[in-house]
């Protein structure tokens, strides 16, 4: 099979059905999102902060963390 016509019938019938779909309504978002976790400290921010760069190690920790749960769920078998 050709590269070119490897998806061609999904293109065809694409084409012949986008004039009839309904696209996504962006005004209205799925009920089932969620904010992700945010970070929680002991003192509260001050412009003049002195713990700036342990607040911003925090931060990354927990964006690692989240990464490194999004990696994992994507390399885990799904369930027979």
């Amino acid at each position: 099979m050709a590269l070119k016509q490897l998806y061609q019938d999904i293109y065809q019938k694409f084409l012949e059905r986008k004039d009839t779909q309904k696209g996504y309504d962006f005004q209205h978002a799925p009920s089932g999102s969620t904010t992700p976790p945010t970070p929680t400290f002991t003192e509260k921010l001050k412009a003049w902060t002195l713990n700036r760069p342990s607040r911003l190690q925090k931060i990354r920790a927990v964006r690692d963390q989240r990464q490194q749960e999004i990696i994992h769920l994507k390399s885990t078998p799904p369930p027979k």
